[in-house]
């Protein structure tokens, strides 16, 4: 008999919606919530572990099964609970993805099963009311240190704002929701529930770096910025469905990681810098929590004249690191190295695949205004 639970399981995961984690879509999920009736992978099920008032687990290989259990995952599935646990899922809100950090894991699975807010619209409101104020910790561009700073969203301004002081009248800084960008970048800002915010100052980018301790109060934040960006391309896409303008909502990072780089007359020696890829932006800046990058290329497409080669010109000198990339543009040659050969295979890789992307009419436009830049 306690073959056959396991087999039994075996077939169910067979069944349409069974095959991928019910909650963030995993493929070959290996463990099950018995009480809630979901096929979930090892990553969600350690946290719905932390839940045992909502969700209790086993393993579909290695748990005993009881027959009552195995027919009460039989009658229920991964189908049956995303009608059940998720009919009014905003368009906007951050479905996770495997890879993604466990605060977005955890606090989608929180809010589907154990506080509900996807069955009842008004259970929304912290990201779906156009408005949205709260504290922060926030670090100082110059000193380094986290501190406490009012933020206020507002979708009627079409900004985010913070204020260095509680009573100050004017903000200290307006970031423009249609230039905004907010991704998780736990480990590089040191903190578990840590946010990057990307906005554009001036044409160039800034960094600021915030997070709360409450893991709901900072995800309710993320989702409220996605909001936010949802209903400003709604306006500026009038024609776009929401399967077009979800993934321009917030984006992470192509790549990120330290080379080499050298400057433009390519005679000085190689200094190591931060690189991020930020769609067709390549910004490098000395640390990786700096607010401003010191430089940004733009890398346009193959039939615009951009190339990405391996390795560097034969007179190269200056750089300490082997494994060269040469960035080719319209005007002129980016000269780059990589402390190993797998860091400069996936950063060709990722350049390659921006440069094979044909560029978008709008994009011809944030090349131009790179090519006038002194």
């Amino acid at each position: 008999m306690a073959q056959e639970r396991p087999r039994a399981l075996g077939e169910l995961l067979r069944r349409p919606g069974n095959a991928r984690c019910a909650d963030c879509g995993a493929p070959d999920p290996d463990w099950a919530s018995y009480t809630l009736g979901v096929f979930i992978c090892l990553s969600c099920s350690a946290i719905h572990r932390n839940i045992p008032q909502v969700s209790k687990v086993k393993s579909v290989r290695l748990d005993a099964w009881e027959e009552a259990q195995v027919e009460f995952m039989a009658a229920h599935g991964n189908a049956a609970a995303e009608a059940a646990y998720e009919p009014h899922v905003p368009p906007f809100y951050y479905r996770p993805a495997p890879g993604d950090c466990h605060l977005l894991r955890e606090q989608w699975i929180r809010a589907k099963y154990e506080r509900q807010e996807f069955t009842d619209p008004e259970k929304q409101e912290p990201y779906s009311a156009g408005y949205r104020e709260g504290f922060l910790w926030k670090r100082g561009r110059d000193n380094g240190q986290f501190l406490s700073r009012k933020f206020v969203l507002t979708e009627r301004e079409g900004a985010l704002k913070y204020f260095n002081r509680n009573d100050a009248k004017e903000p200290k800084a307006v970031m423009k929701i249609e230039h905004l960008n907010a991704t998780f970048q736990p480990a590089k800002i040191g903190h578990p529930h840590g946010l990057q915010v990307t906005y554009l100052k001036d044409n160039s980018t800034r960094n600021i770096f915030v997070y709360h301790e409450d893991g709901k109060e900072m995800a309710d934040w993320f989702n409220a910025l996605r909001a936010a960006r949802f209903h400003y391309l709604q306006v500026a896409f009038p024609g776009a469905s929401d399967a077009e303008l979800v993934p321009k909502l917030t984006r992470n990072y192509l790549k990120e990681g330290y080379m080499e780089k050298t400057g433009p007359k390519q005679t000085e020696g190689f200094r190591r810098r931060w690189f991020t890829m930020d769609d067709r932006r390549l910004m490098y800046f000395k640390d990786p929590l700096d607010a401003f990058a010191r430089g940004e290329v733009f890398i346009g497409s193959s039939e615009c004249g951009y190339t990405v080669l391996d390795g560097l010109p034969p007179s190269t000198q200056g750089h300490h690191w082997p494994h060269g990339i040469t960035i080719v543009t319209p005007e002129r040659r980016f000269l780059l190295a990589c402390e190993t050969e797998p860091e400069q295979r996936a950063w060709v890789e990722a350049f390659r695949k921006v440069v094979d992307r044909p560029m978008l009419p709008q994009e011809y436009a944030v090349e131009a205004h790179f090519k006038h830049k002194p």
